[in-house]
């Protein structure tokens, strides 16, 4: 006899589990073939008022819960090979769940990254997903945080802080877009559906020292690149990619920087690459249509990364990185 949960699995999950190690989603376990490759391992869960609103689009949590642990996994040069399913609920909704597995489903077909399992469980609240993704890299050639060197040239991918920009316009924080609707739309659909630059694991693994996603902010989270490679850093604040919206919000208080840089939600890619291999690193970029910004240096020492203006004056931050605790 059928339980609730089997049926929930059966309708909405077991027609996204096409690969054959999934099996039918019929087991308790599933079978990932590692292929003579290093298997990468990533979790990554997000909670209903911390990571999204609870009234955000079924669609977009679907999306952004699979597309924060693909971003980890570019980050380390891996591309995907599969993911398993942790969705807690507070009740089960047809309204909800058709567009949260449809959405799901198409992620995981455009990105390579099939469904093999997972499980649901009902919470009091809040509502929690969260997706372990499985990654393939050659043997030994996973990026690590901790081998970034002084001189290597600072690289991010995409544009920074837009995903603060979108949930600071949707609490109402939004000044001068608040007239603009197309602006508020990208920087609202920044914060709703990261951009995993999946594309871009090649180049990270084939001329990047360092790599690591930019989920938490990115001077917090270049922080951490520095503290695990014993080294320091400088970013130049003019050399931040910003987009359109994030220009005209620092345009109206340039203060506002220090939320740009500290905020999360970004999942770009940070990497640390040697000199001698930056052009080749762009160029690879380019062949794969994401754009790469070069934004600092890496220095020696042990002191926090700095942010500078034009004039090399340390930009003050009361805070690097969004923290849970």
């Amino acid at each position: 006899m059928s339980s609730g949960e089997d049926d929930l699995i059966a309708r909405y999950f077991k027609p996204l589990a096409t690969a054959p190690g999934a099996l039918g989603l019929t087991d308790d376990a599933a079978i990932l073939q590692a292929g003579g490759d290093d298997v990468v391992v990533t979790t990554d869960a997000i909670v209903a008022g911390v990571h999204f609103l609870p009234d955000d689009p079924p669609d977009t949590v679907a999306r952004k819960a699979l597309r924060v642990n693909l971003s980890d996994l570019a980050a380390k040069g891996a591309e995907p090979a599969g993911f398993v399913l942790t969705l807690a609920l507070c009740k089960v909704s047809e309204a909800w769940l058709a567009p949260f597995a449809r959405a799901l489903g198409e992620d995981a077909d455009q990105f390579g990254c099939p469904l093999l399992g997972g499980d649901t469980v009902s919470t009091p609240g809040p509502a929690m997903i969260s997706v372990t993704a499985f990654g393939r890299v050659p043997l030994g050639k996973m990026v690590r945080r901790g081998a970034a060197r002084a001189g290597d040239v600072l690289v991010v991918s995409g544009t920074i802080g837009d995903a603060t920009l979108g949930l600071a316009v949707l609490k109402g924080e939004g000044g001068p877009l608040d007239n603009d609707a197309a602006a508020r739309a990208e920087v609202i659909e920044r914060y709703r559906v990261p951009q995993p630059r999946v594309a871009l694991a090649h180049a990270v693994r084939d001329y990047a020292s360092a790599a690591m996603d930019v989920s938490d902010g990115l001077m917090g989270d270049l922080a951490k690149l520095c503290g695990t490679s014993s080294a320091s850093a400088v970013v130049e604040a003019a050399a931040l990619p910003l987009s359109g919206p994030a220009r005209s919000w620092l345009t109206s208080d340039p203060s506002l920087i220090a939320r740009l840089v500290s905020g999360g939600d970004d999942y770009e890619i940070l990497c640390a690459v040697p000199e001698n291999r930056l052009a080749a690193f762009e160029l690879a970029a380019r062949s794969v249509s994401v754009p790469v910004s070069a934004i600092g240096r890496i220095v020696a020492g042990e002191a926090a990364p700095r942010l500078v203006d034009a004039g090399n004056r340390e930009i003050p931050l009361q805070r690097r990185s969004y923290s849970h605790f």
